[in-house]
């Protein structure tokens, strides 16, 4: 029997919720969306139409996959952060919102700067990078990636946002130090891997068997990166720059000591929307 839109939404809502599904009315309306080939608005405007025979196996069919474990991202392939549309592939993980503190506390960084060059290293789909040159005009940016994957994914977005003029991508290790054509920079942000190796396995499926292991291996105690970045990236940054990052649950503090023993001061930790501290962020001194 026929449905219209509005009715296979709130079937698929509902099926979500009974299994337990993370966001069940976010993933039902993506889902649907890309089922139907709408956008959100013309979703909207057509809720009372039939949906057609095809529509519905589509959606059928991406609930399931979504219901084993896939996430809606990587099912769609594109994810919104910080209001940006950003292109989404298994080579890179998905924004989180709790990584939009790192990118506001960036994009506050970036601000004390006249011209600031940023860099946005482990850059992944380069959504912190992308953010704060979405709202810092003066800002140049560069997403630093490892993965070739992963830079696709950057590049993609530097262009779906219509960022080429001020934002570019290049390949860069953060574990190993900085060539020197990549210049100085006024503040360095940074959302590394930071899962303890053996943690990995305890993961959510979702995240386990549908995000890169690249993207989330820090080492044996989670803070390969870190001792990395802070070690050998410093003298990349300009005297004053600023340098950002991400943690994981419970490294705030060790992140801190690095940082502070690696020659930056005023460091300060900012906590996420769950009131979990995430953020870790410094000044470089001018000696060590």
């Amino acid at each position: 029997m026929a449905s219209t839109y509005n009715n296979l939404y709130l079937d698929l809502r509902q099926r979500f919720r009974s299994a337990g599904a993370f966001d069940p009315t976010r993933a039902a309306r993506e889902l649907l969306c890309a089922a139907a080939g709408k956008t959100r608005e013309e979703l909207v405007r057509d809720g009372a139409l039939y949906a057609p025979p095809e529509t519905e196996r589509a959606l059928d069919a991406l609930a399931e996959r979504h219901l084993a474990g896939e996430p809606v991202a990587y099912l769609i392939g594109e994810w919104e952060f910080y209001g940006l549309p950003l292109d989404i592939s298994r080579a890179v993980l998905i924004p989180r919102p709790d990584t939009e503190v790192l990118a506001a506390r960036a994009i506050e960084a970036a601000q004390g700067f006249a011209e600031p060059r940023v860099l946005d290293l482990c850059a992944g789909s380069g959504c912190v990078g992308l953010a704060v040159a979405a709202h810092v005009p003066a800002a140049r940016v560069l997403l630093g990636e490892l993965d070739e994957d992963a830079l696709k994914v950057c590049r993609q977005n530097i262009r779906r946002n219509g960022l080429t003029a001020r934002v570019s991508a290049v390949c860069a290790d953060a574990l190993e130090k900085p060539a020197r054509q990549l210049g100085e920079f006024d503040v360095i942000v940074c959302n590394p891997p930071y899962i303890p190796t053996a943690d990995i396995e305890t993961l959510d499926a979702s995240v386990r068997d549908y995000e890169p292991r690249l993207a989330l291996d820090g080492g044996a105690d989670g803070l390969n990166f870190y001792r990395a970045v802070v070690g050998g990236w410093r003298d990349a940054l300009r005297r004053k720059g600023k340098l950002l990052f991400e943690v994981g649950i419970g490294q705030a503090d060790a992140v801190l000591r690095l940082m502070r023993a690696g020659g930056f001061g005023d460091v300060e930790i900012e906590k996420d929307l769950n009131d979990i501290p995430r953020v870790v962020h410094g000044t470089r001194w001018e000696e060590i």
